[in-house]
């Protein structure tokens, strides 16, 4: 398995290619901005992108999507309960902080729930939905790694002081969906540089190992 991170947009969000290195397809999780950079990045590495996954709706994850897509070909795919924000509250609130606008993106292909498969060839990861920072908020999960989003971060958590948050709800997902995997599970979040579960379980300050 190939993982290249990329930090794009004003908001420095992490946008993951990830690729088969034996059959050189991949999937592009958060383009949040800069496609060219991203589309540029995807040809050095001698990626066929299948698909581009969105762990959450908000404006910072969203920005490449609509020309990403169209250049790769690639189906859009996100949690079902994100289809509504694409250009909802979330998004007006960031553009009124003064983000450039951004070109709405399409409508899926794909409505993901939780347990679902996404299959990069022979590539599978688990859709594990993570609801709090945005209430569908998604991790994927599968060989030994974790991208997690917004829902945990290298000794944080995804904020929840936006329409539709919900802290109990996130902490309960950290929790139940991630709390449970093996410390050496690698985390590759939504901001910010990479951790292991076992990094977290132990000195993030807003986990307190009490059972939700």
């Amino acid at each position: 398995m190939i993982v290249k991170a990329l930090s794009v947009g004003s908001f420095a969000a992490n946008c993951y290619i990830v690729g088969s290195s034996s059959a050189g397809k991949g999937m592009i999780i958060d383009p949040g901005a800069e496609a060219a950079t991203i589309l540029k990045t995807v040809q050095q590495m001698g990626l066929s992108i299948s698909v581009v996954v969105l762990t959450h709706a908000h404006i910072d994850h969203v920005g490449a999507v609509r020309e990403v897509k169209e250049k790769t070909g690639a189906q859009f795919a996100l949690h079902e309960a994100e289809r509504g924000l694409m250009m909802g509250g979330p998004m007006r609130m960031l553009t009124a902080l003064g983000v450039a606008p951004v070109k709405s993106p399409p409508q899926p292909d794909r409505l993901l729930k939780d347990g679902d498969r996404i299959d990069i060839d022979d590539l599978p990861f688990e859709v594990l939905h993570t609801p709090g920072h945005s209430s569908g908020g998604i991790c994927l999960l599968g060989h030994g790694v974790v991208f997690s989003g917004d829902t945990l971060f290298n000794y944080g958590i995804g904020r929840t002081d936006f329409p539709g948050c919900s802290h109990e709800q996130l902490m309960k997902s950290i929790e139940e969906k991630l709390m449970v995997l093996s410390d050496e599970t690698v985390v590759y979040p939504g901001h910010g540089p990479a951790t292991t579960i076992g990094d977290e379980r132990r000195g993030n300050p807003f986990l307190s190992g009490e059972p939700f």
